[in-house]
């Protein structure tokens, strides 16, 4: 549930193809806020990048799609069917499709999500 006052904002424009960019630039941190950028979306699947405020969470999810999270700036814990998994800057994880997880932050945090699409039915 959220507190009174977070946002979460969430920007659907892509970033321009065949530009070079900082990732970890794309997002800022704003305060009591969960910042979501989309880097590319296609019917196979998405790359988007995000910040998230320290004190700030996000609820556990399943989804039917494995998803890779590489943590670009902070650290948090990703949670994958009960197993906790703190990755630092620099560090990445396989989510597997269908696995309940959670990303739990460890103070305000940056990461990249590539979710996977193609091969599921």
């Amino acid at each position: 549930m959220k507190e009174q006052g977070q946002k979460n904002i969430n920007e659907l424009t892509e970033i321009e193809k065949a530009s070079a960019v900082i990732t970890v630039e794309l997002v800022e941190y704003l305060p009591n806020a969960v910042v979501i950028k989309t880097i590319l979306r296609k019917s196979t699947g998405n790359i988007t990048v995000m910040s998230v405020d320290s004190g700030e969470g996000l609820t556990e999810k399943t989804t039917p799609f494995d998803t890779y999270v590489q943590v670009i700036d902070g650290q948090a814990d990703v949670i994958i069917s009960g197993v906790s998994n703190l990755l630092k800057m620099g560090q990445s994880i396989v989510i597997p499709a269908h696995a309940p997880n959670l990303v739990k932050p460890n103070g305000r945090f940056k990461m990249v999500l590539t979710v996977i699409k193609s091969g599921y039915e």
